[in-house]
């Protein structure tokens, strides 16, 4: 009889505890109320963009949302939608960018011309500081941080993913600019970078130490985007930047 009642006493616990392990699993699953606002609507639009909250620096049509390095007016060549590099100095962008979203599709030169550091050469430099290399690598060794996809100067790419000469290639790079704080000391920024699709920077921090011979100096929370011109010509399409 005892050992009756202790089975019936242990089976109504099981069930009880059954009971309000399902109670609370309901509980749990019920949708808490909304409280945040929702995510604001944004057309991605066709693919690779633009999405309609970016600002388009370069659609193909015209150089007007760029001044010149050493003059007011660009003077880099425009042909059939795409502008390239010539002698006269980089590109920087009219308005102003800290953290951000930036879009760019380049082409090496279909000629092969130099070597290393010699072929190909240019950059995209983030605030005008912080340079994502471009440079034709596709069979042409460097070292590492200074290839195609390194962070100038300071990282090498995970992968070398350069497609060859004449090709088009992307850019996707989110980039969150170093600030500095109350105290004096510097909060990080970081590059995350996509080359053709494939991760190549993933989280690296950036200090606030510019890339060397980098055109823009100091610690700003918002600075121009700019384009390198290294001496070779690669050309440029599609650029545009998303404000985070």
């Amino acid at each position: 009889m005892t050992i009756l009642l202790r089975l019936r006493s242990f089976h109504f616990a099981g069930l009880a505890g059954l009971f309000i392990a399902c109670a609370a699993l309901t509980a749990w699953s019920k949708p808490k109320p909304q409280t945040d606002p929702a995510p604001p609507i944004v057309d991605p639009g066709p693919l690779g963009g633009p999405p309609s909250d970016a600002v388009v620096l370069f659609d193909g049509k015209d150089l007007s949302k760029f001044r010149g390095e050493r003059s007011p007016e660009p003077k880099w060549n425009l042909d059939n939608g795409v502008m390239a590099t010539t002698p006269y100095g980089g590109l920087f962008s009219k308005e102003e960018f800290g953290d951000c979203q930036v879009h760019v599709e380049w082409a090496e030169p279909s000629v092969v011309k130099g070597t290393g550091q010699g072929r190909g050469n240019s950059g995209v430099y983030l605030m005008g500081r912080y340079e994502i290399q471009v440079l034709d690598n596709f069979d042409n060794p460097t070292y590492p941080n200074g290839q195609c996809g390194a962070f100038y100067g300071h990282n090498p790419p995970l992968v070398n993913v350069c497609r060859k000469p004449g090709e088009w290639q992307t850019y996707d790079i989110i980039f969150h600019a170093p600030k500095q704080l109350t105290d004096g000391k510097v909060q990080a920024g970081s590059f995350t970078v996509l080359q053709n699709g494939v991760l190549i920077q993933d989280h690296i921090p950036v200090t606030g130490e510019p890339t060397t011979a980098a055109p823009l100096h100091g610690l700003a929370s918002k600075a121009p985007l700019y384009l390198q011109d290294h001496g070779n010509p690669v050309r440029f399409r599609s650029v545009w930047v998303r404000r985070l």
